[in-house]
């Protein structure tokens, strides 16, 4: 998908996405639904919410991403810089001075 096309997404359709990578993560594995939530003391009702909604805390996210062996992508989020101006180097090179 073209980078551009994220610019008209809505948080919430940030948070789908990211479920449904998470459900098909978990199919792949051939885990259930109930397994998951037990490995990872996420409850069943929350799993199930989250993958039908893409609601859930930012905590039982993690947990999941943990149980699943992908936490190592949530914990490069951020890592490199994405600059969007210019402006945005140069503070970035004060602040290392």
């Amino acid at each position: 998908m073209d980078e551009l096309n994220y610019l008209w997404d809505t948080p919430s359709d940030v948070a789908k996405r990211l479920a449904s990578r998470i459900k098909a993560i978990r199919k792949r594995k051939k885990i259930t639904q109930q397994r998951l939530a037990g490995r990872s003391n996420v409850s069943y009702a929350t799993l199930r919410k989250f993958e039908k909604t893409g609601q859930i805390s930012l905590e039982s996210f993690i947990k999941l991403t943990m149980e699943l062996g992908v936490v190592n992508e949530i914990n490069n989020l951020f890592t490199e810089p994405v600059y969007t101006s210019i402006e945005e180097v140069i503070n970035e090179q004060k602040m290392k001075k």
